[in-house]
């Protein structure tokens, strides 16, 4: 890393954080150089730097393409079936970490080297400085962060093949850290690391009820999984009282790390406390609204990402906090790398922006619009001009981008597929809103289905119906999330061939309307693997339901479209749905409604 120096921690993290976005510039062509004389001789750059140019940087801005993931999958693929790591990088790649992405359906894998913890642990490490500048006395109490690991694959060769987060729960970085009183947390670390969800996630709300009148901060990674909690805690609070009670824990938590972690937690019986708890959720029983404000009356905050896709779950964490509590989002990252913090934390989450950090990677950006209009996508297949790239200290504000890295594990000018725009700059340093992930129609949680893919899985499962003399005529789809977890909609107009026939008469007819609940697994077996996973094993997606319209329900869709200014000779039916509007006329003209009967296949 830049400075060889990783524990930047109060003052001295924020000393830091001025002297990289003052010296962007400096700081990212020094990065440039560096990635490039330790990556110049692998296979993949080998191609197009000169060989007595090891760090030339107008060779590499000249030479080497814009890629994406499809372009550098063989080179991944061939390191994952255990060829030398030099294919793509000078360092020996450790592990390689699933992207929420897709390819083919199944999980992209990136390349990850052990310097990457540095990098990111570097930027965990700025957070607390930073809220510390706005939020005082967070040393004098507990953090409650429901943090979980995902299920591992191996590579064909043995590497590690893991979410990014479980990567770093299960590093030295994370279990060996250094006591610190900004990550007092109230689960232990034994806890978070248990495979079984449903087991970890008991015994972190239970920890976090002992300790309620310590806690001072709530969150999760992603807002998605704080709704989940709560959800779990509605479910599960008179066992939660009964464990504190008793000072034991509930025997179905057979998991012996969990048991052990958890046997200081619950060493006496606390009556008390679970009377506490049992007269706050039992008079909540019919609203949960400020549920959070009453069981942990001293937190500060809650830190989620709620941004992009998570956005939709920023009513109900308001409606569970009662307004009163500031919704922190702290950092932007991905599988491929870590990239920048929030340096305004309570900042509204309409005006979350983002400064990426010079020394995580090398950054450059492809224009998307002038003037806070987004005029065009460059789609994926596209090629991209070298020529068009925009440096990080050369981005202008109020324009949109899509972000391009080159990292020390070997990804060169890869796409990441965000949209960004430009708010503003912190010294030289670009600051920047997260728009959108490029392509993606539905997201609950860690899942992102594009429209090609959803497009695939129902030109499946709508073959089903055709013995049945029934034709699918038109589809949209809609995020569910009014319940937790949520779930993917279809909303379906179906054809009968036969005159006297009807869609009634298929979804009024219970052998017949099981074609219907097959369909809605049908499209879930042929959705991709990371779906697959939230629905089958994180139960954080809920489902999928098939909602069938009355006949006439698109065109009716299409009319209120144009009466909103769209054309008619441009209107193509939306294949997902924001509109309140467009949904609530879609809903009025439901017949019937089925839902998935069991779990699609996933294997880990």
């Amino acid at each position: 890393m830049d400075g060889k120096k990783l524990e930047y921690k109060g003052p001295e993290a924020l000393k830091e954080i001025e002297r990289l976005t003052t010296e962007a510039d400096i700081v990212q062509e020094s990065i440039l150089r560096e990635i490039l004389r330790s990556n110049c001789e692998t296979e993949y750059l080998s191609k197009y730097m000169d060989k007595g140019a090891k760090d030339d940087v107008s060779v590499f801005k000249k030479r080497v393409p814009v890629i994406t993931y499809e372009d550098i999958r063989p080179f991944i693929q061939r390191i994952a079936n255990g060829e030398d790591s030099s294919l793509l990088t000078g360092h020996p790649v450790t592990e390689m970490l699933c992207s929420s992405g897709t390819s083919g359906g199944e999980p992209k894998m990136m390349p990850s080297i052990a310097e990457d913890l540095d990098r990111r642990t570097f930027l965990y490490n700025l957070i607390m400085p930073i809220i510390n500048q706005y939020v005082r006395g967070l040393d004098e109490g507990k953090a409650m962060f429901l943090y979980f690991v995902k299920a591992e694959m191996s590579t064909p060769c043995g590497l590690p093949a893991r979410a990014v987060l479980t990567s770093y729960y299960k590093s030295k970085h994370f279990k060996c850290r250094a006591y610190d009183v900004f990550s007092n947390y109230t689960s232990p670390d034994q806890v978070i690391l248990c495979n079984d969800s449903n087991q970890s996630m008991y015994c972190q709300l239970l920890a976090g009820l002992v300790h309620r009148h310590q806690v001072l901060r709530l969150g999760a990674v992603f807002a998605s999984a704080l709704l989940r909690a709560i959800s779990f805690l509605e479910r599960n609070w008179a066992s939660f009282c009964n464990d504190i009670r008793l000072g034991r824990l509930d025997p179905s938590i057979t998991d012996p790390e969990c048991r052990s972690a958890m046997s200081p937690v619950v060493s006496s019986p606390n009556p008390g406390l679970a009377e506490e708890i049992e007269e706050i959720c039992g008079e909540q029983r019919h609203s949960w609204k400020g549920i959070l404000c009453k069981l942990w009356p001293k937190a500060k905050y809650i830190e989620a990402v709620i941004t992009g896709s998570m956005a939709q779950y920023i009513p109900a964490l308001e409606y569970y906090s009662g307004g009163k509590l500031p919704l922190v989002c702290t950092m932007y990252a991905s599988s491929e790398c870590y990239f920048g913090v929030n340096l305004k934390p309570l900042s509204d989450p309409s005006d979350v922006a983002f400064t990426l950090m010079p020394n995580m990677c090398y950054f450059e950006f492809i224009p998307l619009g002038d003037n806070g209009t987004l005029v065009f996508d460059v789609a994926e297949e596209e090629e991209v001009p070298v020529d068009r790239l925009v440096d990080l200290v050369h981005v202008r504000r109020g324009c949109y981008y899509e972000l391009v890295v080159t990292t020390f594990a070997g990804l060169n000018r890869y796409r990441i597929g965000d949209v960004l725009l430009v708010t503003g700059f912190h010294n030289k340093t670009p600051q920047f809103q997260f728009i959108c992930r490029r392509n993606v129609l539905l997201s609950i949680d860690n899942d992102k289905t594009n429209e090609e893919d959803l497009h695939k899985s129902v030109s499946v499962a709508k073959k089903l119906l055709e013995p049945h003399n029934a034709l699918l005529v038109e589809y949209t789809s809609y995020a569910d999330t009014s319940r937790v977890p949520g779930h993917y909609v279809l909303y379906w107009e179906l054809l009968m061939h036969h005159v006297s026939s009807s869609s009634s008469s298929l979804v009024e007819n219970d052998n017949e309307n099981k074609v219907l609940e097959e369909c809605c697994i049908a499209v879930e077996e042929e959705l991709d693997y990371i779906y697959r996973r939230c629905r089958t094993n994180d139960k954080s997606v809920g489902p999928l339901e098939i909602r069938v319209v009355k006949p006439g329900s698109f065109e009716a869709l299409m009319d209120l479209f144009i009466s909103q200014g769209g054309s008619i000779n441009q209107y193509k039916t939306p294949r997902c749905i924001k509109s309140a509007t467009a949904l609530k006329l879609l809903d009025s003209n439901v017949v019937a409604s089925f839902f998935s009967p069991r779990d699609p296949t996933w294997i880990p």
